[in-house]
């Protein structure tokens, strides 16, 4: 892992160097060419100019094209204030990415984002079911939590009112409370199948209904909303990063998670009995609950 980001940072020094090399030659070049230039036009424009000074219609028409280029060249310049202004307002807030999640490209690119942040660090999670997320093979985070360092992940529990209200809000009829509970049950399985590799990993339950998806990756915490009745994959993703800046986004996001997970309401899964444990706001146990992984007959 060392060994490749040293050759990443050596290719970019390479190729800045390259490029402030071009960039020299370049102006070299035109400042040499400039005095050949200016002569040359000098003269063409005294041999043409009595043809054209009276022409009006081709006067008229380099007067119109100037004006339009003028026309694009300052609502250029104005854009760019705009759009400078809210990339310093995003920067400010911490946001350093906005990520549509349709096309293959858009979501490879994702993927690759987040294994940079998350692989081999500490990481938070707060989903649904998670089983698109990271029990997929071509979920986002797929292979992050299988190669972090400890894991924090909350899922929505399918047998508690919040997960009924879920999937009536969602139209698709692929979406049902029963595809629900068997996609929790498989992103169960699969922590549990970590946690018998010596995976820290350690998972929480909540009852009511969805609100955020975040994804805590080190120093990046990537955020969807989940809006009634809209699938989550088709909701664009924000990333902010971690900053000294007090007004970042990063740390109201990032407190969401920790109250959320301290909250002694929601009860941590046992991985070895499929129990619900229940602690006290000192971390003592208070009780369990057997987690129910089928319908009775």
């Amino acid at each position: 892992m060392i060994k490749e980001r040293f050759s990443k940072d050596s290719l970019k020094g390479s190729f800045n160097i390259l490029y402030h090399i071009a960039v020299v030659a370049l102006s070299a070049t035109i400042a040499l060419s400039l005095p050949y230039t200016v002569s040359f036009a000098a003269k063409n424009i005294l041999v043409y100019w009595p043809f054209i000074e009276h022409e009006k219609f081709f006067l008229i028409s380099i007067e119109i094209v100037i004006a339009m280029l003028l026309i694009l060249f300052f609502n250029y310049i104005g854009r760019g204030w705009v759009d400078r202004k809210f990339s310093n307002m995003a920067r400010s807030a911490g946001m350093v990415y906005l990520f549509s999640s349709e096309g293959f490209f858009a979501q490879r690119r994702i993927k690759k984002l987040k294994e940079k942040q998350g692989v081999a660090r500490d990481i938070m999670i707060i989903g649904s079911t998670g089983f698109r997320t990271f029990v997929d093979p071509k979920g986002d985070l797929y292979n992050v939590v299988q190669n972090c360092r400890e894991a924090k992940i909350m899922l929505l529990n399918p047998y508690r009112e919040g997960a009924k209200i879920r999937a009536s809000s969602i139209l698709d009829p692929d979406v049902t409370l029963e595809r629900l509970k068997e996609q929790t049950i498989k992103s169960i399985d699969f922590l549990k199948g970590l946690k018998v590799v010596q995976k820290n990993i350690k998972l929480k339950l909540y009852g009511d209904t969805p609100f955020l998806k975040l994804a805590v990756l080190g120093d990046y915490l990537w955020m969807k909303h989940y809006h009634a009745g809209i699938d989550i994959q088709a909701v664009p993703e924000y990333v902010f990063e971690h900053n000294q800046n007090s007004v970042s986004l990063y740390t109201p996001f990032y407190q969401y998670f920790l109250i959320r997970w301290n909250d002694i309401d929601i009860p941590e899964y046992d991985l070895d009995t499929d129990e619900l444990v229940y602690r006290d706001i000192d971390g003592n146990e208070t009780g369990r609950e057997i987690f129910i992984k089928s319908e009775p007959q």
